[in-house]
């Protein structure tokens, strides 16, 4: 069996893509976390500021403590979002990446496969057999592949979970903490 140079380039043509677009998802998600974080700095210093300017407008002390008391449940609330907006570009990130991946993956699979039926047309007599446990061996490394998959979703929903229950913990804290 002979590989051809078409063949060659359509798979050097297949990697260049697969690349491109691990690079444009990667690049997303970078210009997505810049965007969140200048538009979180914004916010902060514009926050600041109007606490500067309402705590230096402040007539007396115990209108100066209950104001500076009053900054934190906001701030609590701003830095719970963050993280969380953090975490969502994150697992979106993920999840982009895991498609790709498991698309290239199912290409290669494809390619391989056939690969390998052609290999067996120009095969020797009783070569099916080595044949058969290649194409055994992939799917079950396909399977192997799927179950990881599967438990990769699972514990991504269990962290999922977790963040969602600590958020709304520091939500109750701070709400206790500003009734107090």
């Amino acid at each position: 069996m002979y590989v051809t140079p078409e063949q060659i380039q359509a798979a050097g043509k297949a990697n260049v893509e697969a690349m491109l677009s691990f690079a444009t998802a990667q690049f997303g998600a970078a210009e997505k976390l810049a965007r969140l974080n200048a538009d979180t700095l914004k916010a902060a210093f514009e926050d600041g500021v109007a606490n500067l300017r309402a705590l230096a407008g402040a007539k007396d002390v115990q209108e100066f403590l209950n104001l500076q008391s009053s900054f934190a449940q906001p701030a609590i609330e701003k830095a719970i979002a963050y993280s969380r907006s953090i975490y969502e570009l994150a697992s979106e990130t993920s999840a982009e990446m895991s498609k790709l991946a498991e698309r290239r993956i199912a290409e290669w699979n494809e390619n391989f496969v056939s690969l390998l039926d052609t290999a067996a047309k120009n095969a020797p007599a009783g070569s099916d057999v080595a044949v058969s446990a290649v194409k055994q061996m992939i799917a079950a490394a396909n399977t192997a592949y799927d179950n990881f998959a599967k438990v990769a979703k699972q514990a991504t929903e269990i962290a999922e979970a977790n963040v969602n229950a600590a958020t709304e913990t520091v939500k109750g804290f701070a709400k206790a903490k500003k009734a107090a």
